[in-house]
């Protein structure tokens, strides 16, 4: 871990911080205690060198292990900000759902969310992202200027809600 990122908060919104405990419980107890009973069997089945269930079943755990120190961690550094507490605001801030106009005169809309968060798909992009960094603290009705590959795209805000994010 850098020390930019030791030094960044661990911002997250509600949804995401159950995702995390969902999987973190999953992987303590679910599949690791499977993993174990699997290994544990082919252990007793002779020659570990080249038992197949053995030698994938500890890779496994140590996969899982890692995974469950790093969910440990970024659960304990982790800041819950809720947007429905936020109430009325014209400012984008973590948690904020924005609606821009981009340069193409495309309409998209965002939602500003924690590095554990990230899902294109549903446009949940990381607070310290590049487009998000440009948003925030700007006001409905605001330009902002975005730099990229392609030179420097202007874009237009035109609503900031708090609201839920799944």
């Amino acid at each position: 871990m850098s020390s930019e990122q030791k030094n960044t908060p661990n911002y997250i919104t509600p949804g995401g911080h159950q995702a995390l405990q969902d999987e973190l419980y999953q992987l303590v107890h679910k599949e690791r205690p499977e993993v174990v009973n699997v290994v544990n069997w082919a252990a007793g089945n002779g020659d570990r060198s080249e038992n197949g269930d053995y030698l994938y079943g500890k890779r496994r755990l140590r996969e899982i292990d890692r995974r469950i120190r790093f969910l440990t961690k970024r659960l304990e550094a982790a800041q819950v900000i809720d947007p429905e507490l936020r109430g009325d605001c014209d400012q984008v801030f973590f948690s904020a759902t924005v609606t821009i106009l981009r340069a193409n005169g495309q309409e998209q809309t965002v939602k500003i969310v924690g590095t554990d968060e990230i899902d294109l798909s549903q446009n949940k992009i990381s607070w310290v992202s590049p487009l998000a960094r440009c948003l925030l603290k700007a006001h409905e009705g605001d330009e902002v200027r975005l730099a990229g590959v392609d030179g420097v795209e202007t874009i237009e805000i035109l609503a900031i809600e708090y609201i839920r994010i799944d």
